[in-house]
């Protein structure tokens, strides 16, 4: 089941003012890497701003972004010159060896709930990658334990294109228990009939447990970071950034990884 969040039109079109995108560290990691790709896959692109600013930073190869919200989808196909498919992987055309770089932004990786789903996840990303091509994604680092202040960090209030406050309420479902984490979004509008609620599931996987899912489907890490300034990963981190590729091909991708990561911006300070 798609969260109602990225299901209904009305909620996806406040995603980027909730998340806002001078906000996002992550924006400021991927956008380079995109820039540097022939043809780049977007799974789990929401309403596609990522794709939508490489185009416009002047990104003239191939750009595709797959989501299984409509809602999602709707506000991102407001840019026309980037390819936008419904749908998850699983429901995804059969695409072999046609992208340089398959993203995962956002930490939608962890919406990727059991190992099944995973796995077949995974072994289509793989299939999709070309012989050199990198799959890049971030899950958040499980031993930060990161969900006990998303009552604050994701509560709070936007002003929509028309001036009305809308207010978010965010919950977590407690006690946490293996790496499943539950949480609760209560949307209220001046005007609306009634508040909106969206439920989310995300997975905490720890590094070792993501190698192993990526060895399964026949990808290697090639390098790991713990945030968006390309620092290492260690038990602090806040996120798990990976960056994934067929063996055959890891040790170019390592040099030219390091080149594109050096060239990025700062990430925004918080």
């Amino acid at each position: 089941m798609v969260d109602t969040q990225f299901s209904d039109r009305r909620l996806a079109a406040l995603y980027d003012l909730f998340c806002p995108w001078d906000e996002r560290g992550d924006v400021t990691f991927y956008l380079p890497l995109v820039m540097s790709a022939r043809s780049v896959l977007d799974v789990g692109c929401g309403t596609g701003a990522l794709l939508r600013r490489a185009r416009e930073d002047g990104h003239g190869g191939r750009l595709c972004g797959l989501d299984p919200g409509v809602g999602m989808l709707e506000v991102a196909r407001e840019c026309p010159d980037v390819e936008w498919v419904l749908g998850d992987l699983a429901s995804a055309p059969g695409w072999s060896r046609a992208f340089d770089l398959v993203v995962m932004t956002g930490h939608a990786f962890q919406g990727l709930l059991g190992d099944d789903e995973l796995r077949d996840a995974l072994a289509a990303i793989a299939t999709a990658l070309t012989d050199d091509g990198r799959f890049v994604f971030e899950t958040r680092n499980p031993l930060v334990r990161e969900w006990e202040d998303w009552d604050v960090r994701y509560s709070g209030e936007v002003v929509d294109p028309t001036g009305a406050v809308v207010r978010c309420v965010c919950e977590v479902e407690t006690p946490v228990r293996g790496d499943l984490v539950s949480a609760t979004h209560t949307y209220t509008g001046a005007g609306w009939e009634r508040p909106l609620l969206s439920r989310s599931t995300l997975r905490f996987l720890g590094p070792d447990a993501l190698a192993g899912f990526l060895g399964e489907a026949g990808l290697v890490v090639a390098e790991r970071f713990g945030d968006w300034d390309g620092g290492p990963l260690t038990d602090t981190s806040p996120e798990i950034i990976t960056v994934a590729r067929h063996p055959r091909g890891e040790r170019d991708g390592r040099a030219a990884l390091a080149v594109t990561v050096m060239d990025a911006p700062p990430s925004p300070s918080p």
